[in-house]
């Protein structure tokens, strides 16, 4: 099998299509919510390299085609939110505020949490922009002194919690108006908030691409101010 699958020098991208859309699968079948496809497909092509010995290197000269689909991807998210672009207009205020006061009590609880069990400075600098997107979250980790792997891998397992717990978080406050809950994916969860956000309905799926955006922004804002202010 390992013969197989290196023969090709793609490999990596074909295996991952393939056990992502089987995590779908998996997920449409039991309808279960920890049953992130992200999550799943990860744990299987992890799996997968064990089993066969396949070094993580050869997967990822393949794999590696993913990343030119992220742009048009993340430009895609721009239509939703043209076509709900006069709901924006008309809760201009509450939307923006609603953005700043997430990024800011992300931003203010890892610190606050970090500061009360002593973490090192480093390690709050990793975690600070766990809730925006990798590319983004990876600069902003390097130019204050965290680990960048780390960060990204915060970000991906705050986006995989964020996508499987949103519908309990809904149903416990409870929060029913679809901007609010785009608002709430997009900002905590960043881009795997807002493939659960355009489950939910396109309403949802606008404000959300909306939220990646700005809070991104205002974490680059942010995050170094917080962290010049803590650390000197």
């Amino acid at each position: 099998m390992k013969e197989i699958l290196m023969s090709s020098e793609h490999f990596g991208f074909g295996l991952s299509i393939f056990i992502y859309l089987l995590a779908i699968q998996i997920k449409l079948r039991l309808k279960w919510d920890f049953l992130n496809p992200l999550l799943v497909s990860t744990i299987i092509i992890v799996g997968i390299l064990l089993v066969t010995e396949i070094p993580y290197a050869k997967y990822k000269q393949g794999a590696g085609l993913l990343s030119y689909f992220l742009t048009p991807a993340t430009v895609c998210l721009a239509i939703p939110l043209y076509k709900q672009w006069s709901l924006l207009k008309n809760n201009f205020k509450a939307v923006f505020l609603g953005i700043f006061a997430g990024t800011l009590s992300s931003i203010g609880s890892i610190l606050l949490l970090g500061l009360l069990f002593h973490l090192p400075n480093e390690h709050i600098s990793t975690l600070l922009p766990k809730s925006i997107t990798t590319a983004i979250g990876m600069g902003i980790s390097e130019e204050t002194g965290g680990y960048v792997t780390l960060t990204v891998a915060a970000i991906v397992l705050t986006g995989i919690l964020g996508s499987i717990l949103a519908d309990l978080v809904f149903r416990i406050f409870p929060i029913h108006h679809p901007i609010a809950k785009g608002l709430a994916l997009g900002t905590s969860a960043h881009a795997i908030g807002t493939a659960k956000a355009l489950e939910l309905g396109e309403v949802e799926g606008a404000m959300s691409s909306l939220a990646i955006v700005v809070a991104g922004i205002l974490t680059v804002i942010l995050v170094p101010i917080v962290n010049n202010v803590a650390f000197g």
